[in-house]
């Protein structure tokens, strides 16, 4: 049986700033990223579902993308872990820190580790890009972590 990819591709604003970097995005800045998740499957074959003929519902990837990715990192500040003590007054902020530097890559590592366990097991995730600018993205791709 053939095995077919479908993208999805989804939009989210965030800030974020690289301590002891030796450029400009040391300082506190924001980026309007771009998110394209690619699953591979099986096409259903079940004419009596109505979900036949599809690999997943785009709807349903949309709702896991939605529920547990965009609604933590939209509109948030993403921040190394015990970097900074932030003030008290940004308890109401949404922010996501990470163990590590919060680069492209890192922030792309965190938002696989979210699909792969979201994700219905008859679809594979296989490629997430994430671009922080029109011309620069960070991939990762099932077949370079086997």
């Amino acid at each position: 049986m053939a095995r077919i990819r479908v993208t999805k591709e989804f939009h989210f604003e965030a800030a974020h700033f690289l301590p002891r970097y030796d450029g400009l995005c040391a300082n506190l800045h924001g980026h309007s990223y771009r998110l394209l998740v690619t699953l591979r499957g099986e096409i259903l074959k079940d004419a009596t579902s109505p979900k036949n003929g599809m690999v997943i519902d785009f709807s349903v990837l949309k709702g896991i993308v939605e529920r547990n990715i965009l609604q933590v990192l939209d509109h948030s500040l993403i921040v190394r872990k015990h970097t900074y003590d932030l003030p008290a007054t940004c308890t109401h902020f949404r922010i996501l820190e990470l163990d590590d530097q919060p680069t492209s890559e890192n922030i792309l590592l965190w938002i696989v580790e979210r699909l792969r366990t979201a994700l219905p097991q008859q679809v594979e995730l296989f490629r997430v890009r994430l671009y922080e600018t029109a011309t620069s993205c960070a991939e990762w791709t099932v077949e370079d972590n086997a």
